[in-house]
């Protein structure tokens, strides 16, 4: 690789694995958009760190191109790219939730960006943020559990409390042990649930997503799915990964 100073770039496919080392295991996913500094660089290979949270890793080199700045994202599910501001021209790409793109002009009920015509009511202003992390959450329930997975198409538990943080302005590591250490405030334990607490176990986080449901991506169900509080604490220590080590809240997000 070449001995270059870092720089900017941007994540030009719209979902792309972050690896640990070059044809190496996937740590995280980088989403379309999603801005990158460049540490080195070859050919094939590219090692780069995430603006979002300072992850680092390796991307396939054609999945960058040049930086700029987004002017919305993705703030539903899902969406698609199109050919034409027209529901029946073909699309371009499935687009995740919190893929950022650079729109130069609405066409009747679409936007025209870097990505294609993507549908109106699909976007907001980058520095738009919705006010529920859980709501964002519940968004992605039924998403196929994937390690390392930050999309709409395959997520994992700590991916799934970063999108709702990210998409609520509040900053947000992207790995359980990292997020358990600099999120929200520790409660004492026996203190009572509320919506937006996480609990975290070694290597596992869940949203509460009221006094009697965990909101979770998980191996059991392989999928974003709800399960009563109780009974996912009994099992997830009955399966021999251990007790909740911290409950912590988050600040009311104003």
């Amino acid at each position: 690789m070449s001995d270059l100073p870092a720089s900017e770039a941007r994540i030009a496919l719209p979902v792309v694995d972050l690896l640990r080392h070059p044809q190496g295991p996937r740590d995280r996913q980088l989403l379309c958009g999603e801005a990158v500094f460049v540490l080195d660089q070859d050919k094939d290979w590219a090692q780069v760190r995430a603006a979002k949270d300072g992850y680092s890793g390796y991307v396939a080199t054609p999945a960058l191109a040049p930086a700029q700045k987004p002017s919305h994202w993705i703030s539903v599910r899902a969406s698609h790219g199109y050919t034409r501001p027209d529901f029946k021209s073909p699309e371009i790409c499935a687009l995740s939730l919190g893929s950022r793109v650079l729109v130069s002009g609405p066409e009747g009920r679409f936007a025209k960006t870097d990505q294609g015509y993507i549908p109106l009511v699909h976007l907001s202003p980058v520095d738009q943020h919705m006010d529920d992390p859980v709501a964002v959450a519940e968004g992605l329930l039924s998403t196929p559990y994937l390690w390392g997975g930050n999309s709409s198409f395959g997520i994992d538990c700590s991916g799934l409390v970063q999108a709702g943080c990210l998409a609520c302005g509040i900053p947000c590591p992207g790995d359980s042990g990292p997020q358990e250490r600099d999120l929200g405030t520790l409660l004492p334990p026996g203190s009572a649930y509320q919506r937006g607490d996480l609990l975290f176990w070694k290597g596992h986080v869940a949203w509460v997503r009221d006094p009697d449901t965990l909101l979770h991506a998980n191996v059991h169900a392989m999928a974003v799915a709800l399960e009563p509080l109780a009974a996912a604490i009994a099992r997830i220590a009955d399966q021999g990964d251990g007790p909740v080590t911290a409950h912590k809240r988050l600040a009311p997000q104003t």
